[in-house]
């Protein structure tokens, strides 16, 4: 109804009454106020992650970082940026929210690793439906522990709040990071060449990838809850699992390749091994993957039987239970799975490099 003459209407802007307060910020939706509370919730896990060479705090219109120049004789920097997916609606669904910026930082710094990169610094897009500082301090948290454990700088980022584009409750989370590698230390895959060994460092859980096809066959169609055991028997719960955090290999990745001759890596996310492995191949070599040399953790098959998937597109879309391969020589594999094991990755040899036209074999 039209307003009285004793109701301003917000929206209109020619009334008497010029001390009306006009229409604000937070009521499109957006509010500053909370903004400012959620940076001051954050500035202490963000320091928490500083390295030399952060130069400032965080709240600058950039973040400011200073390599060792003396460290390297042809530096080389390398960027990456990802996502963590429909994770999120897992994070969101149960209201856990402290380990899923462990799996942004995890997918952005081990693309990094696969170049024989070091990560320097990592800055992060959270964009939300409505901003709760609670929230956004427990994804900030994920990623400073992630940070910490990659060895680089969580230097900045930037919240956005989406009323209108957004529902309250929903948003999604964008990571950026930067590292740097010698340019003769580069990997690129060009060495790599037939008798050379494939070594997968293991993953626990799906990572970050195929998350629109596990909710669809375990939630959707299949209507497990989350809070149930994640499969018969089991002492943790669907949610435990589905958020398991991701593993970051890039340390241990970037100390092999200072330890042995290292002529490739490939990070296993979105593609598979399959996928993700064909592509640090040369033309001229195929790499033959032993799917019996490691073990397959359970909900991949849980997965599988609950919506039917077939063999092939399982492969096709997770990593089935290996989040990294770096592939060495014949000669240096005793001396990479001793140095992997002791960076706690229960690393094993899954197959090997023969002639062939770039693809990979996947066999039992």
């Amino acid at each position: 109804m039209p307003p009285t003459a004793r109701e301003a209407d917000p929206l209109v802007t020619n009334q008497d009454d010029e001390t009306r307060p006009g229409i604000t910020y937070a009521d499109a939706g957006v509010d500053i106020s909370a903004g400012e509370a959620a940076v001051e919730k954050i500035k202490a896990h963000v320091r928490s992650t500083f390295r030399p060479g952060v130069i400032g705090e965080i709240g600058g219109f950039g973040g400011l970082f200073a390599f060792a120049k003396d460290r390297y004789r042809e530096p080389v920097l390398v960027a990456s940026t990802d996502g963590v997916g429909t994770k999120a609606l897992v994070a969101k669904a149960t209201g856990r929210f402290a380990t899923i910026g462990v799996d942004l930082v995890a997918m952005v710094v081990d693309d990094l690793a696969c170049q024989g990169a070091e990560p320097l610094f990592f800055l992060d897009y959270i964009a939300v439906g409505r901003l709760d500082p609670d929230h956004i301090e427990q994804l900030v948290i994920g990623m400073a522990e992630g940070c910490r454990q990659a060895g680089c700088a969580l230097i900045g980022g930037e919240m956005a709040e989406h009323p209108g584009a957004m529902e309250e409750g929903d948003f999604d989370l964008v990571g950026f990071a930067v590292g740097v590698v010698d340019r003769d230390r580069l990997l690129t895959g060009e060495e790599i060449g037939p008798g050379d060994v494939l070594i997968g460092l293991p993953s626990p859980g799906l990572r970050s990838n195929g998350y629109s096809l596990a909710r669809r066959v375990l939630l959707e169609h299949g209507g497990r809850s989350l809070d149930a055991p994640a499969y018969p028997g089991a002492r943790h719960s669907l949610a435990d699992e589905l958020l398991e955090p991701s593993v970051i290999y890039s340390p241990a990745v970037v100390d092999l390749r200072s330890a042995v001759d290292v002529r490739g890596a490939a990070h296993i996310t979105g593609g598979g091994i399959v996928g993700n492995l064909s592509r640090v191949l040369p033309p001229t070599c195929n790499a033959i993957v032993r799917r019996g040399r490691w073990e397959t953790p359970r909900i991949f098959s849980e997965i599988q039987h609950a919506g039917g998937v077939s063999d092939a597109e399982m492969a096709r879309v997770f990593n089935l239970g290996i989040g990294m391969v770096v592939i060495v020589p014949a000669d240096d594999v005793f001396r990479s799975l001793d140095l992997l094991r002791s960076r706690g990755h229960r690393a094993v040899e899954i197959g090997e490099v023969v002639p062939g036209r770039g693809a990979v074999d996947l066999v039992d």
